[in-house]
């Protein structure tokens, strides 16, 4: 990957649309609920015992609502309502372990939300503990949780350490004031390197801070100076995301002044100021561009998952452990098996209805066909690797690349004349220049992008 990358703003501006992330394929507006409880149990249960897992758990509860988010969560200052909600998610987690052979590795972890450190101390060590009951984690898991500056504390910290995480994803977004006070999130820089510092001393292998460009009143000179905090906080990952302005969806949102966002083209200078500080040669602490909205040194295991061709995405996001099968278990959870996916229900009465009537928290989910197959294999190469060899499509899948994917190639050769891929008869490149839009370059093979009519909600591909 070269170094002191930067970004053609006109050739941005031209491909900047809506469109899928593909953490999956195809992607989760396309799950049915023709996909029940009964073919997720046999899906889940069919997987062999050699077959790692990936345990994802949603924790949706907040202090206080951001007006930027949008996750499934929900705010509440109640402890009965989060006592509840930690009793019925363990008895998901003791539904689906009868489920799944739990001789089967865990190699990796995540709880996210909602604000999972929003728990107590004894609850997190609680829940780790129930999962380490049921389930045959590896020693060298990546376990992982978000955490809300403002809601951690060293005891906090302690007991996740206590019961294996060793990574931490802190939700930094922006460090000033007026930006802060604009999404209702405040929270001196002093509590972030706090938490790190905390993190650090408990041996947490990995700390990644999360930031997002486009919030109201984000200039360039303010998010320059959040970029020179982020980089004295000498984080390993670095994710630097979009904002998604959606009140139509997000009610929430309309509490967001719209004329205090920055224009689309002030948007596209934030994050092309983070791509070149944060790539620059001469950069305090040097990262990888790993792709779309993601950084991380050259020695993290995201990067040397990159280089070994072991990278690739979920619903989290880039994930190092390719082969795991996801399961995941709380509202809104999306489980990605070999063959489909499975998401839970959003609406938290639903899902307790469910578990507590033991029928796991299934509602939609989706069982991939052949050519869904083929064509995730494709996407997930090229959004992770930036590069594919039919040659080796051709072997796994029994197929002639060219053919199959005729229209695919023809819509890459505008972006092939713009130098943002170079075509070959062997393989597909994605050039320096075209990294930023791969989403692009994945829809080109994205079979409903291109025959749906009615097309659901996207973000920006940048």
């Amino acid at each position: 990957m070269p170094s002191d990358l930067s970004i053609d703003l006109d050739l941005i501006r031209r491909y900047n649309q809506p469109g899928p992330r593909y953490t999956s394929y195809p992607t989760a507006p396309h799950f049915t609920e023709e996909y029940d409880t009964a073919a997720f149990r046999r899906d889940l249960s069919s997987a062999s015992s050699e077959t790692p897992l990936s345990l994802y758990l949603h924790l949706p509860f907040c202090q206080s609502l951001c007006y930027y988010c949008g996750c499934h969560m929900k705010v509440t200052q109640n402890p009965e309502t989060i006592e509840k909600y930690l009793a019925v998610l363990k008895k998901e987690i003791d539904l689906t372990a009868a489920q799944v052979d739990t001789s089967r590795p865990v190699v990796q972890m995540h709880w996210g939300g909602g604000t999972p450190t929003y728990l107590t101390p004894d609850q997190i060590r609680d829940l780790g503990s129930h999962l380490r009951d049921r389930f045959s984690f590896t020693s060298d898991a990546e376990i992982s949780l978000e955490a809300d500056p403002r809601t951690v504390t060293e005891e906090r910290m302690a007991a996740a350490a206590s019961v294996g995480f060793n990574r931490v994803s802190l939700g930094v977004q922006d460090v000033n004031q007026e930006v802060q006070e604009a999404i209702n999130r405040v929270q001196p820089t002093s509590m972030v390197e706090e938490a790190i510092s905390w993190a650090r001393n408990l041996d947490f292998t990995g700390v990644n801070v999360d930031l997002i460009y486009g919030l109201p009143h984000q200039t360039l000179d303010r998010f320059e100076h959040t970029l020179d905090v982020t980089e004295r906080l000498a984080p390993d990952r670095i994710a630097v995301y979009s904002y998604a302005h959606v009140p139509s969806i997000k009610k929430h949102q309309r509490v967001i002044d719209e004329q205090a966002l920055p224009s689309p083209d002030e948007k596209l200078r934030l994050f092309q100021r983070a791509l070149e500080r944060l790539t620059r040669s001469d950069s305090r602490r040097k990262y990888r561009f790993i792709g779309m909205d993601h950084f991380a040194r050259p020695d993290d295991p995201l990067a040397v998952a990159q280089d070994d061709g072991t990278l690739h995405r979920n619903f989290q996001g880039y994930s190092t452990r390719a082969g795991a099968e996801v399961v995941a278990m709380g509202v809104s959870g999306i489980s990605q098996l070999g063959g489909a996916y499975a998401q839970n229900g959003k609406a938290i009465p639903a899902y307790y209805d469910r578990i507590e009537n033991d029928r796991l928290g299934i509602y939609r989910g989706y069982r991939l066909s052949d050519d869904d197959r083929l064509r995730r294999h494709v996407i997930m190469q090229l959004m992770c690797h930036f590069r594919l060899e039919k040659a080796t499509v051709e072997d796994h899948f029994d197929v002639d690349f060219d053919r199959r994917f005729a229209s695919a190639l023809e819509r890459l050769k505008p972006m092939e004349a713009d130098g943002l891929v170079t075509l070959t008869p062997e393989a597909i490149y994605i050039r320096p220049e075209g990294r930023l839009l791969v989403r692009n370059v994945a829809m080109a093979f994205d079979a409903y992008w291109h025959t749906d009519d009615d097309q659901p909600v996207h973000a920006q591909t940048v």
